[in-house]
């Protein structure tokens, strides 16, 4: 199922602080938006909004499949929205027992969950880990295991929030992967970065979260966007 996620009006305001005022803004379905800004801004606080993991000040989120449990607790997360830190939180166990969780009150057999289990550590090259404790892993193995965990679930919308920080660059292309498997199935992405990446160029939509609100730039204006860039750097490398 693609689901589409409107937010009208959202606003964060920390004391007296304005983080940023966002008077319309709409996701997906099937779209990858790369969200940029400078830190402090509040872009994992935009994205644990999207996600119904915090609320804002004002304003309101809604997506088109919002129960109402989740309309009661507004905190209660969102279905099919999985929001991916940048550190993420992996259970003490197995590698299998991280990725499995999502899908452990699933209705399929025993042995259809451990095969999607496999499919999605052989995608990101850890099949062979599957029965190793999270602890040996390094760190950019970890990030995998988290992105194999989220992609099991088939998720309508990610939210990654500075997936490619500290990583390798087997871990960025393995993710990478993943993430064009999700767009193929319809679903959306949304990722934050500080720099252009090979993730960030899946991206076919640019917010820019500036001045306390969010800029939205097509995918004309990310190309141009990006030339000069290049060109920038170019001219001053010489």
């Amino acid at each position: 199922m693609t689901i589409q996620i409107n937010a009208h009006n959202l606003s964060m305001r920390f004391k007296e602080r304005v983080l940023f005022h966002i008077p319309v803004l709409t996701i997906g379905p099937n779209e990858a938006v790369y969200l940029k800004g400078d830190n402090g801004v509040g872009k994992t606080t935009l994205l644990k909004i999207l996600s119904g993991l915090s609320k804002p000040t004002t304003g309101f989120v809604d997506a088109t499949n919002d129960g109402w449990f989740r309309r009661l607790f507004s905190r209660a997360g969102r279905k099919d929205v999985i929001y991916l830190h940048q550190s993420p939180y992996l259970f003490d166990g197995t590698v299998y027992q991280n990725v499995v969780y999502g899908i452990r009150y699933s209705k399929e057999s025993t042995k259809d969950k451990r095969a999607q289990v496999i499919t999605a550590l052989r995608m990101v090259g850890l099949e062979t880990l599957a029965d190793e404790h999270i602890s040996v892993l390094s760190g950019g193995e970890k990030q995998r295991v988290a992105m194999a965990r989220a992609w099991i679930l088939k998720p309508s919308i990610l939210l990654m929030d500075e997936p490619s920080a500290s990583l390798d660059q087997e871990s960025i292309d393995r993710i990478v992967f993943m993430a064009k498997d999700l767009l193929k199935r319809g679903s959306s992405i949304v990722i934050t970065s500080h720099q252009k990446n090979a993730l960030t160029e899946l991206c076919r939509k640019q917010w820019w979260l500036k001045d306390t609100t969010l800029v939205e730039s097509p995918l004309l204006q990310v190309i141009t966007d990006n030339k000069q860039e290049n060109n920038y750097a170019s001219s001053h490398a010489n």
